[in-house]
């Protein structure tokens, strides 16, 4: 009998505030900004990308080409981001 496979689709997977946290820690525990950017395109999409980019004051547009992998957000638009996302980046020392 041959192996069932289902599609990925890590938004299933960031319904809430703590999960998305979670993601989020991840990312910048990587420290790749494409990685970072693109988790917060992920979240966004979670939430609705429509409601997101009102609440950040940038169009659909701007968070689809901003917050990808290779997206190059502005210290300001990240933010902006995660005020909307109800969350907060944090500093702490690496070892």
């Amino acid at each position: 009998m041959p192996l069932e496979t289902k599609k990925f689709n890590i938004q299933e997977h960031l319904r809430t505030p703590q999960e998305q946290a979670a993601y989020i820690d991840a990312a910048l525990e990587d420290g790749d900004a494409s990685v970072i950017a693109s988790a917060l395109g992920d979240i966004a999409r979670a939430r609705g990308v429509g409601k997101f980019a009102e609440e950040i004051g940038v169009t659909r547009a701007a968070i689809y080409k901003t917050f990808v992998p290779g997206g190059n957000p502005t210290l300001e638009t990240l933010t902006k981001a995660t005020k909307a996302l109800g969350l907060r980046l944090t500093v702490k020392p690496a070892a």
